[in-house]
This record gives C-alpha cells, structure tokens and sequence, in this order.
C-alpha cells in the first residue's frame, strides 16, 4: 500500500505497463441497490411500518434522532442485506440508499446534531443495541432503554400479515409446525444441553403456512418439542378463524407433535391433523406381514419397495382414544424402514399412500423455510444475554423472511428466481453497485452499467407495481 495524502492507495496487479490501483474514495456508493426493490414491497405493503406499532417509545420525543419505525426499518434491512451484527451499523449509517429505504428526511446527515454525527443519518451499534436490550418493564424514568416490545402485539402481527396476503378465502390452510435447534455459545439466559443436539442450545418453535410464518417462539431446549405448541395453535387457530370462519385447517408436523395435548384439543376444535409417530414394537408388529411383503418385492426389483397400510391404534396409557394410524412398511437397500403417521382424516378423505406421500412428506418443504431463515438470515444470532432480546432478533429475521418473501412471491414470480432462497435473491438481485446522488428535489440512483440481471430487476419492479396498482 502507497499513501497519498491522507489515504491509502491500494496497489494491484498492475494490467501490461498499466498500474492497477485503489483507494475508498468513490463517495455515495452503495453495494446494495437492489434493496430499491425491497423499499418498493414496504410501500404497498407497510410490514415494517406495522411492526414498529408493537413497540411503546417512552423516550423524549423532542430529545431523538431515530424514531422506532427508523431503527426497526435499519435493523431489518440490514439483515435482509446480509449483515448480521450490530457493529455493522456503524459503516452502514453512512449510506445514503439505506437511510432512504428508512425514510429518513436527511439520508446524507448532514443535519445531525451532534458535530460527530455529520454524514452519519442513521443510528449506530449502540442506539440499536438499546433497542434490542431494553427490558420489559421500562418506562420514562428508565435511564437509557426506553422502547419496549409487547409480545401478544408482535404475534399477532405476523397472522395479521398472513390474513392479508390472500385476496380470497381459502378452502383449506395446513399449518407446519417444527422445533429445531439454535446453538448458543455463552452464558445466555435459558442455557439448556440438549442431548439429541449435542449441544447448548434454545429449541424456537415455528409455524408457517406455506412460505407464511405465523409464529416463531424462542424456547429454552430442556422440554418436550411439543411444549407450548397447543397454546400457540389455539391463538393462531382463533385469530384465523374470526375472518375465516368455516376455512378447514389441517395441522401438520413430525412425531414430536403426535402428544395427547395437542391432538385432543383439535379433535374438540374441529382441526384436523397428520403426525409423524414414533415407531414402537407393538406398531411394528402391526405391520409384520406389511414388512415381509416389501421385503421380497426388494429382493425382486433391487429397488426401495413400499407397502401401505391402514389401521386404529391407542396406545397403552397415553392416548385417551384410538386414532387413525398409516404406516409405510418399507424395505430399503439398507433394510427395514417402517414409517407411521396418525391423523384426524377420515379414509374417504385420503387414501393411505395419498396421505402419506402427498399430504405428510409435503412438510419437507417447510423445514427448507426453517433453514432459510437461520443460514441466510441469522435467526440463530441469538448472542446476547436475556431471552427477551434473543426473541427480538428472532422476530427480526422472520421479518426479514416476510420482506423477501413477499419479493419472491410477487415480484419474482415470473422470473428465473421464482423459487430462490432469500441468499440467492440477495445475492443475484440486491447486491448492486450504484452512485447515489442527492440533491435538493432528487436522490438519483445510478446502478452499475454492467449489472447482468436488468432484465429481471425490470420486470421485478414492474410486478410489484402491477400487484399493488393503489398503493404504489
């Protein structure tokens, strides 16, 4: 590195008698323009703006900077964007594109305050710091955490955006419930070793419909996956059906779910259900002669065979009645691998392999939402120490999901990134290089000349538009 004056300049390789050389001189240059697209699907749609109603400001109004739809909108672009950690923020408050996503009036800052914060229009690691560890009793006489979350308020945002993204009623609705596992690495409250895991760990409960989460519930892992689950699904359940009265729901989830709990209470609430069941002797006994027959059709084909049956079980003192039970006697190139589910539906509604092919193994996709949502957008950055803050940034990054997914399902439904995860939409589509322009009656965005995608950000935008013709 060479200095020139009061920067570095960074030497290349140099191209035949040429020098190739660098220095973090460009200006307003933004690496993530795309997020233009982003800011388009918050207008029609105002997740963020709703999401900001949860939380009370008991700070000084005419003492602050950052409203509360501000520092959410920051934090949530932000990892929709792709950066994780809150120290990020102190380069990112520079850029103009995200402070014009925020809606801040002044995205160059140059009407700060403070001397220090000139060019700076958004907030800081430690103003958003305070947003997130403010705690549940805080109030105006609190000394610096002031905005406070109200947990029943959030949850019952994210079936509110579920209830509005559908023009129509739907007939039928199957709700996915799943635990998974959320490493944790320090002393953090709810530190709980989880021996199945391995590890230390929280086991957030989620439930989604479709590419829709309804609910994702930040739980210490030392109780039963199913623990909680029944109560979340009567508020989901409730809340759906004051505008849906008559719409059929159909729970769906892997053995954990299969408790007496839960399943009694949808077969008094008229919900149907389909679990994964754990396999016991009694229910491989059950299939003996299933098991012998997929057997010599393996030894016949060499190929995975499958035997279907159906029958009533109740279990020895668990379950209060007997249920619906399919199993699938299957033999393998390893062996034998019998499966078993139980349901609520009737035989006349599915047949058993339908059921179970179809219907159950569908649930798969589910998980991929589950993965998306901790690879690509830090669901498991739970570091800090209270389980209040650690929900927070769980609920963060499912709001992130709802923006990029109501991105994918809209605005991409016609393109080659129909079916993208969220790291590929925001690496293909959002992570455009432009200059950013501001002047007093314009903020012009020039995007990179060379960006191969144009054609898709066209046609994205103009989705988004014709979607939402009213609003935009």
């Amino acid at each position: 590195m060479v200095k020139t004056g009061c920067k570095e300049e960074i030497e290349f390789q140099g191209l035949g008698g040429r020098k190739v050389v660098g220095q973090f001189d460009g200006g307003r240059i933004t690496t993530d323009a795309g997020a233009l697209l982003l800011g388009e699907v918050e207008h029609a749609r105002g997740f963020l703006v709703d999401f900001s109603k949860c939380f009370t400001d008991y700070r000084n109004q005419d003492a602050i900077e950052h409203t509360v739809e501000e520092l959410v909108s920051q934090r949530i672009y932000g990892i929709a964007l792709g950066y994780e950690d809150l120290n990020d923020h102190d380069q990112l408050r520079i850029d103009p594109l995200l402070a014009t996503l925020c809606k801040k009036q002044d995205p160059t800052g140059q009407q700060r305050r403070c001397r220090d914060d000139k060019g700076k229009a958004l907030a800081g690691k430690s103003t958003l710091n305070r947003l997130e560890l403010t705690p549940g009793d805080a109030g105006k006489e609190s000394r610096y955490k002031k905005i406070v979350y109200h947990t029943e308020e959030i949850e019952r945002f994210f079936v509110e955006v579920f209830l509005r993204s559908h023009r129509e009623k739907p007939g039928q609705i199957i709700l996915d419930l799943d635990a998974t596992d959320d490493p944790i690495h320090g002393n953090q409250e709810g530190r709980f070793f989880h021996g199945y895991y391995g590890g230390y760990c929280y086991l957030p409960l989620y439930i989604f419909c479709g590419d829709h989460v309804l609910c994702a519930k930040l739980r210490t892992s030392g109780i039963d996956a199913s623990e909680g689950a029944k109560e979340e699904v009567e508020r989901i359940v409730k809340h759906i059906r004051r505008y849906w009265a008559d719409v059929r729901i159909i729970l769906r989830g892997d053995s954990g779910f299969a408790r007496e709990e839960l399943m009694g209470w949808c077969e008094v609430n008229h919900v149907d259900y389909i679990f994964g069941l754990a396999r016991n002797s009694r229910l491989v006994e059950e299939i003996k002669g299933g098991m012998e027959e997929a057997q010599k059709l393996y030894e016949q084909t060499r190929q995975a065979s499958r035997v279907y049956k159906d029958f009533f079980y109740r279990t020895l003192n668990s379950w209060t009645a007997g249920r619906r039970v399919i199993a699938k006697a299957e033999h393998i190139e390893k062996g034998a691998n019998p499966r078993f589910i139980v349901t609520s539906l009737k035989s006349e509604d599915r047949d058993a392999r339908s059921l179970y092919e179809q219907d159950y193994c569908a649930r798969g996709e589910m998980e991929n939402r589950i993965k998306e949502q901790q690879l690509h957008l830090f669901a498991d950055r739970t570091s800090t120490e209270t389980m209040r803050a650690n929900q927070l940034r769980l609920w963060f990054s499912s709001v992130a999901y709802i923006l990029l997914s109501e991105l994918r399902r809209v605005a991409l439904c016609s393109t080659e990134f129909a079916r993208a995860q969220c790291s590929t939409i925001r690496t293909k589509l959002l992570k455009i290089g432009a200059q950013v322009r501001v002047s007093v009656r314009r903020i012009s965005i020039a995007l990179a000349s060379g960006y191969p995608y144009q054609e898709v950000f066209r046609l994205a935008f103009k989705n988004i538009r014709n979607a939402y013709p009213l609003l935009c």
